[in-house]
């Protein structure tokens, strides 16, 4: 029997100690304040729990071997936090305050980083406390952003598994003008669909791809991967505009992979299959690799050789040592705290 220890439990599921909170009202943004993760008192009426005003990002903080810790690419996730504000009418953080919520809670929880391969996961979250259940058609007015930190461990510490992945050929993962907005509704909408092929097929995640032209799953982007070679859907308002899939896109150009971003089919995507590779990217696993694919009816198709491939590997492991100090930092996507 495996022993219950922070390293085995599910990702995401421990806090540190401490949050950061703000709010704004009256026209304005408040001092944020530390406190102890707990409760938030919140009205009943407040605008997020009837009409869905919420959006939050997730991103990690990294303890590298000399003991220093790092946050990846913590400018583009504020600033994809802005956008979700701006496009959900909730009142915009300002930059500087979130990037400072987010240093105090590093900074005051920096003894819970844990070591390679884990990371210290941070996620800020916004979120309409208007107490107002009339104002369906009216943004909110007053917001509360809280900044938490969570502690995880080597996502793949049991090896990494191919991933099995229902095509979902028909329905879409959420509205079309909301897909790039990293909100919780997207999340709620994909997760019935995603049960459901978990407990018909077996899978692991869903991929949408609406009227046949390959979308994201349920929680990541998707891509196709040979050597040389990646083509990954290019970016529109449907789909989230992932920090690790353009960070993973840029450093493949450098290495002198072919990007294509554009539209392609499922068709498309079972050619490539016979002899290339599938991956998922995001936050918590960075590169994931697909090994099967299954079709309506149960149909199932095998990517390459059904493993995770050798360029998905490369791939993972040149960014993941990018961001744990052991390679360069040509991009300035690493910020010290």
């Amino acid at each position: 029997m495996t022993s219950t220890t922070p390293q085995n439990l599910p990702f995401g599921s421990i806090l540190t100690d401490v949050m950061a909170i703000a709010s704004y009202k009256d026209g304005r943004w408040g001092e944020h304040s530390l406190r102890a993760v707990g409760p938030i008192e919140i009205h009943p009426a407040a605008h997020a729990l009837h009409y869905g005003s919420e959006c939050f990002e997730g991103f990690k903080a990294y303890r590298w071997a000399d003991g220093s810790v790092h946050v990846f690419r913590m400018d583009r996730h504020i600033e994809r936090l802005r956008q979700s504000a701006r496009s959900l009418v909730l009142p915009e953080p300002d930059a500087a305050q979130v990037a400072e919520m987010v240093r105090a809670v590093v900074e005051r929880c920096r003894d819970a980083v844990p070591e390679a391969p884990g990371a210290l996961y941070l996620r800020p979250l916004l979120f309409g406390t208007m107490p107002n259940i009339g104002a369906a058609s009216t943004p909110s007015n007053e917001v509360c952003l809280v900044v938490l930190a969570s502690p995880v461990w080597d996502y793949f510490a049991g090896g990494a598994k191919p991933l099995r992945i229902y095509v979902e050929e028909e329905a879409t993962r959420c509205a079309s003008h909301l897909g790039v907005v990293k909100t919780g509704g997207n999340y709620a909408a994909a997760l019935g669909p995603t049960l459901v092929a978990r407990r018909l097929h077996q899978v692991d995640q869903v991929l949408f791809c609406p009227g046949g032209e390959v979308q994201e799953t349920g929680a990541a982007n998707f891509l196709l991967i040979r050597p040389g070679h990646i083509v990954t859907r290019s970016l529109d308002s449907t789909f989230l505009h992932g920090v690790t899939r353009d960070s993973l896109l840029r450093m493949a150009a450098d290495q002198g992979y072919r990007v294509e971003e554009r539209v392609f089919t499922i068709d498309e995507m079972l050619a490539w299959a016979r002899d290339g590779e599938a991956a998922l990217s995001g936050t918590a696993a960075v590169l994931a690799g697909v090994g099967t694919l299954v079709r309506k009816g149960g149909v199932e198709v095998k990517v390459g050789a059904g493993g995770v491939g050798p360029e998905t590997q490369k791939l993972r492991a040149a960014l993941v040592a990018i961001q744990q100090g052991r390679a360069a930092d040509r991009y300035g996507w690493l910020t010290p705290v």
